[in-house]
């Protein structure tokens, strides 16, 4: 599989402006406004936000791209879920907080705690990336919605692209990488499915859960169930897919920008009864041509 990459440090990796190269040199991601956290498998600094196979358009591979706009994705999900201009504060300081209206207290890395959620076991757990609390004015939890972001995990190495990049040199071609498109099936839509079961459960989540990720992880979901699921209302036991894309390339020191590409609200119960309902198999024979195919003598 062959890959290149389309955003590093937030710039695209031929910009030649200051602010982008000032960014490459300092390790800066200007989505989290901090060094970037985005490590390579010997704990270097990846810089890589966006890459793009060779036969695909920009996939987001950091979910911190997917926080541009600091954070939007949060400020619509509440506005969505509870009404708009409601203020979020983070949750350590939402008890400490005086306000006269409802606040939404978020939990999640940098801004509160994150909430684990404990496995059928009783040990370990899962973490929501975020939870969106509605405060009122009394400072009595009325209800929340938990939220999950996820991009794309990349396989194999680009390091000489990237290095070639932070050397002001150019790079032609494309690197022996690819994406992880197996961990749809493997990790994401397990842990979606058994988190939504999990807060189906809990009588404050009146709107169930959003899982953001970029439109082609959103697309290779799609696929894996079969394409075929009813929308709903936002519901206790809802799963809210949003999904996004991001602007044509730009230079000059111009971020591009985070574009909407759609929303689809489902059930919990719809993706686990499509993810494991044989609508979506291969032609009945694959194993036995296969089998045949390597038998035959060469």
């Amino acid at each position: 599989m062959a890959l290149s990459i389309v955003e590093l440090f937030g710039y695209a990796p031929t910009d030649s402006s200051d602010v982008a190269r000032a960014n490459r040199e300092d390790l800066h991601c200007p989505f989290l406004s901090a060094r970037c956290t985005k490590t390579l498998n010997d704990g270097t600094i990846s810089g890589v936000c966006t890459v793009k196979l060779a036969t695909s358009g920009p996939i987001l591979c950091c979910p911190i791209r997917l926080y541009a706009n600091k954070y939007a994705i949060l400020g619509d999900i509440a506005a969505s879920c509870f009404g708009k201009g409601i203020e979020l504060i983070p949750a350590q300081k939402a008890a400490r907080t005086k306000h006269n209206g409802p606040i939404v207290a978020v939990f999640g890395k940098g801004w509160g705690k994150e909430l684990r959620l404990p496995q059928r076991s009783g040990t370990g757990g899962y973490f929501v990336d975020w939870v969106l609390a509605l405060i009122d004015n009394g400072r009595r939890l009325q209800e929340f919605v938990a939220v999950e972001v996820q991009a794309i995990d990349t396989t194999g190495n680009y390091r000489a692209e990237r290095k070639a990049y932070l050397h002001g040199k150019d790079f032609r071609g494309y690197s022996e990488a690819g994406v992880n498109w197996e961990n749809v099936s493997k990790r994401i839509l397990p842990q979606i499915i058994y988190k939504g079961h999990v807060l189906r459960r809990e009588p404050r989540c009146l709107k169930g859960m959003f899982f953001v990720c970029p439109t082609p992880v959103y697309e290779r979901i799609r696929q894996r169930l079969g394409g075929n699921l009813l929308a709903y209302s936002l519901q206790p036991g809802a799963l809210t897919f949003r999904w996004y894309d991001i602007s044509n390339e730009t230079q000059g020191g111009r971020l591009r920008s985070l574009l909407p590409g759609g929303q689809l609200t489902t059930t919990v119960d719809q993706v686990a009864n499509a993810f494991v309902s044989p609508t979506n198999l291969p032609d009945a024979g694959v194993y036995e041509r296969a089998i045949e195919a390597e038998l035959k003598f060469k």
